[in-house]
């Protein structure tokens, strides 16, 4: 598709959030929406290569109502936007192994149940007890919750961008943008390596790259790109259908179903921020040999595959949503590893307060970006 010379809005970022954006924007009844991607598909960038992961339990009241907006939206999409996204709700099982994160356990699950999420509280022995095929001597609590889950991201992103289209959006691969206009304090222009848009409307969803698009505008964000790696096995008979999605807390340490095997993952806490999207096979030996500690079972799998993505990471692990300095320019980033899991919502928020100048589906106006230059930082534990 040609790119435009003009458009009421212009959204950066073909992932979860600029799609669900489009999608929202275009169904509020906006018009001449042009939607850029840089990559060659719409959603290989971050959301592509995220773990699918979806869940309510989270240490803050606002990620969980952002749940609770968004996870029942993806439960009705097929029904909404008419794409099958394959929510599979193989709940989420914390385990922690040391005594700080299992009193935070307990206050977590206290909240949750607080705001109506039936989230429960385990004992070791329960852990123990769910998770035969792991090695969890030193589990002292769990939580889980049922609903928490898998969900396919790619068909999230085609059903809103395919969704969109039909009301009109312009959607545009290969498109990177270049160069933002900002003139007398307000947006005039983004250029792209296809040409320039004239607009007056865009809006930042470029997730790990929303810090170098920021720049472009004079508008810094505190957002770090952090590589995040995992692989996947072949099957493995022996883990059962109802296998959940355990997360050894303290080592960041992850596994789940994914077809007849497994995807593990795990954090590298000497990661230096970058936009490095290769896999790092050091690192991945020690992801491995900690999997295998805690499932011997892994030891006799092959890996089937691996990739690396990137979390786009605030100071206080929450996201930025709404406006900034330059009038026209509006920011939905900085989710911190569970963005793909509220991107439904995220663009039904934008769309309230790009066209309404507020928020009616939940209040987020605490998560803006003045929030870090006057210390009204909201730390979320819940980050793996």
């Amino acid at each position: 598709m040609q790119l435009p010379n003009t458009a009421d809005i212009v959204i950066i970022g073909g992932g979860v959030m600029g799609a669900s954006a489009a999608y929202h924007l275009a169904q509020r009844g906006a018009k001449n929406i042009v939607l850029l991607e840089k990559e060659k598909y719409f959603g290989t960038g971050a959301t592509g290569r995220c773990a699918g992961g979806v869940r309510y339990q989270f240490s803050t009241e606002i990620n969980v109502k952002l749940s609770q907006e968004s996870l029942p939206m993806i439960e009705r999409f097929k029904e909404e936007i008419g794409q099958d996204v394959n929510y599979r709700q193989c709940g989420y099982l914390l385990v922690a192994t040391n005594e700080k994160d299992a009193v935070t356990f307990k206050q977590n699950v206290t909240l949750q149940n607080g705001l109506g999420v039936p989230t429960q509280l385990l004992s070791g022995d329960d852990v123990r007890m769910r998770l035969p095929l792991m090695k969890f001597e030193d589990a002292i609590a769990g939580t889980f919750n049922q609903k928490d889950g898998t969900v396919d991201p790619n068909g999230v992103v085609m059903g809103y961008v395919g969704a969109a289209q039909k009301m009109g959006v312009k959607a545009i691969e290969n498109a990177e943008v270049t160069g933002i206009t900002v003139s007398g304090g307000e947006v005039k222009e983004v250029q792209t390596n296809l040409g320039t848009i004239q607009t007056r409307m865009v809006l930042n969803a470029a997730g790990p790259w929303a810090g170098l698009i920021g720049d472009m505008a004079g508008v810094p964000l505190p957002i770090v790109p952090l590589r995040r790696q995992m692989f996947t096995t072949n099957p493995l008979p022996e883990v059962p259908e109802d296998f959940p999605f355990v997360i050894d807390f303290a080592r960041s340490l992850y596994f789940h179903r994914e077809g007849e095997g497994l995807l593990i993952g795990m954090s590298n806490q000497e990661e230096k921020p970058g936009f490095d999207q290769n896999v790092d096979e050091d690192f991945e030996l020690v992801n491995l040999e900690s999997a295998i500690e805690r499932m011997p079972l892994v030891e006799k799998a092959s890996r089937a595959s691996h990739w690396a993505g990137l979390y786009e990471v605030t100071p206080d692990a929450h996201p930025i949503y709404g406006g900034s300095d330059v009038k026209g320019l509006y920011i939905c980033t900085g989710f911190s590893g569970h963005g793909f899991m509220h991107g439904p919502v995220s663009g039904k928020l934008m769309t309230e307060f790009m066209l309404d100048g507020n928020y009616s589906t939940l209040d987020v106006s605490m998560l803006d970006l003045k929030r870090f230059e006057e210390g009204r930082l909201i730390k979320e534990y819940n980050v793996v």
